[in-house]
């Protein structure tokens, strides 16, 4: 069984991290159904496990480190987050072939609302040609990032898709490292959505059973 769960005040990040460990040790045992939650966080940055000291800018916010794959990544108001915490012992335990599913749930999500997202050989998390609204040539940026950690095969942490958030928020840290390509937003696209209307498409794209990208 999978359960879905949505808050709809902004969720205190040491919170939300005590909670998913707490969930991913009941999975674990069987004691509670696999889950997505779904929410907001209050600005911050967090550091993951390749964060380079030299990429936190200007710490306006406040900095928690984690142990999540990746670099230095912004959450705040506007951004859905999506916490995915699944058995890969029942669904196939291959680190790749999950990343490439959230990044596929992700693709297919944007695309209810006519926005192309696409992976990027070298650089995880999903990306926008700002071309097709209006930038130059060659010219993209992440509109959604990627960071995962496995315990004993469960997973936890997850997605965040900008929706409609501060982007002048993202300024204080270089976004996973990646120094010449900005970010953006269904906001900044001209997509009006709300966040309720994005958790439907994420729950309309979810493929229950399924790990792995999918063919094309």
């Amino acid at each position: 069984m999978m359960e879905w769960k949505t808050e709809k005040k902004p969720v205190e990040y040491d919170f939300a991290v005590s909670e998913m460990e707490r969930r991913v040790e009941e999975i674990r045992a069987g004691t509670a159904d696999e889950l997505v939650w779904l929410l907001e966080h209050p600005p911050l940055y967090t550091a993951g496990t390749s964060a380079k000291a030299k990429d936190l800018l200007d710490p306006r916010f406040p900095v928690y480190p984690t142990g999540r794959g990746g670099e230095y990544t912004y959450h705040g108001p506007g951004q859905r987050v999506a916490y995915v915490m699944l058995d890969l012992r029942k669904r196939g335990p291959d680190v790749r072939a999950y990343v490439c599913a959230l990044e596929d749930w992700i693709i297919r999500s944007l695309a209810h609302f006519d926005v192309k997202g696409e992976r990027r050989a070298g650089r995880i998390g999903i990306w926008v040609d700002l071309s097709r609204y209006g930038g130059l040539l060659g010219q993209e940026a992440k509109i959604a990032a990627v960071g995962i950690r496995i315990r004993r095969w469960v997973t936890y942490h997850g997605v965040a898709i900008n929706i409609n958030p501060e982007l002048s928020h993202f300024n204080g840290i270089v976004p996973c490292g990646i120094a010449e390509h900005g970010v953006t937003s269904l906001a900044a696209l001209g997509v009006e959505c709300g966040l309720d209307n994005f958790d439907a498409a994420l729950k309309a794209e979810w493929r229950e059973g399924s790990i792995g990208c999918e063919a094309g």
